[in-house]
């Protein structure tokens, strides 16, 4: 498929369970806010694609929270937390480490392992529910606190 051609060209795929639409980059921020249920995948270009994932995290708490995936089936895909590497708080304690502990167990699940992505996104869920993150999220641990209460939770799922 070339870059930008529509889905519809394609004759040899079938997606008949797959509701198909189109709009605007500033139509699909509305109705992201609006009606977040309406999207399950979103097939855009890098600049758009950063505008959705940029609104989508800061509905699901910041960019701190946001794991990302390209995903291109077949060939190598590629994962990143939202916020990337975030250079302007880097070593000073204080970056959310559930964006790229999620996109870990993103990853974990593209590439089938899917018990261990669930084992992850159960301890970030944990974290969550017991204020163990970082004071963006309503926290009051740093990074590396953080990050190894997550560890630790993982790792008492892994040996139960």
């Amino acid at each position: 498929m070339k870059p930008h051609e529509p889905l519809t060209t394609q004759p040899n795929l079938t997606l008949a369970d797959i509701k198909r639409d189109y709009a605007h980059v500033d139509a699909t921020t509305m109705w992201f806010v609006k009606n977040p249920e309406w999207f399950d995948v979103i097939v855009t270009d890098n600049m758009f694609g950063d505008i959705i994932t940029d609104l989508a995290a800061a509905l699901q708490g910041g960019l701190g929270m946001a794991a990302s995936g390209n995903i291109h089936p077949g060939h190598t895909s590629m994962f990143e937390p939202v916020h990337g590497s975030a250079p302007p708080i880097a070593g000073k304690n204080i970056a959310n480490p559930a964006g790229a502990i999620l996109t870990a167990a993103l990853m974990l699940n593209h590439l089938g392992l899917i018990p261990e992505s669930q084992r992850i996104e159960a301890a970030v869920l944990a974290a969550i529910r017991e204020k163990k993150l970082t004071q963006d999220v309503g926290g009051t641990l740093g990074t590396r606190e953080s990050g190894d209460w997550i560890s630790k939770i993982i790792s008492s799922f892994s040996s139960s």
